[in-house]
């Protein structure tokens, strides 16, 4: 199985983008993982939010194959703990998911063509996060995912 996590907007803040990188590293050991960057709009300030959320939308879709699976990174999707969220990759994989895309929306979330394309919403915690923080904590869940599946001792529970 192949893991994208599909972005809108680059990864610019320094400290973020080291911490995303030694994820993106290990994981390399578990699974064929990349971050696919999306470049933002531009002049999104002339544009309204549903516009935004519409041409943000047909780039994230252009980035999509029809037999790719996409999840949704959405405040207003299922919450799992990390045994859980090793569990649903761990079906995705006994499925034989050969393409399984986590897509991180922009400021304004994903449009409703976004949403129907869509195989699950998860959401990473109640809190917000930002878009850029939302990488690496995704990257970092992911690791610990895998770490989970193969039994490995970096989670404690």
């Amino acid at each position: 199985m192949n893991i994208v996590l599909l972005t809108v907007g680059k990864t610019d803040v320094k400290w973020v983008k080291e911490g995303l990188d030694v994820y993106v590293s290990r994981l390399q050991h578990y699974v064929p993982f990349k971050v696919t960057e999306i470049p933002e709009l531009k002049k999104a300030q002339a544009l309204s939010r549903d516009q935004v959320k519409e041409k943000e939308g047909e780039l994230i879709l252009k980035h999509l194959s029809p037999a790719d699976t996409l999840i949704l990174l959405d405040e207003h999707g299922v919450e799992y703990r990390s045994t859980e969220f090793a569990g649903m990759l761990e079906k995705y994989m006994l499925q034989g998911t050969r393409n399984l895309v986590f897509a991180v929306g922009g400021a304004y979330g994903f449009s409703p063509e976004v949403h129907a394309r869509a195989r699950a919403k998860m959401a990473l915690s109640k809190m917000t996060f930002t878009h850029q923080m939302v990488r690496t904590v995704f990257a970092e869940q992911l690791y610990r995912a895998f770490t989970i599946l193969k039994g490995e001792p970096y989670h404690n529970e």
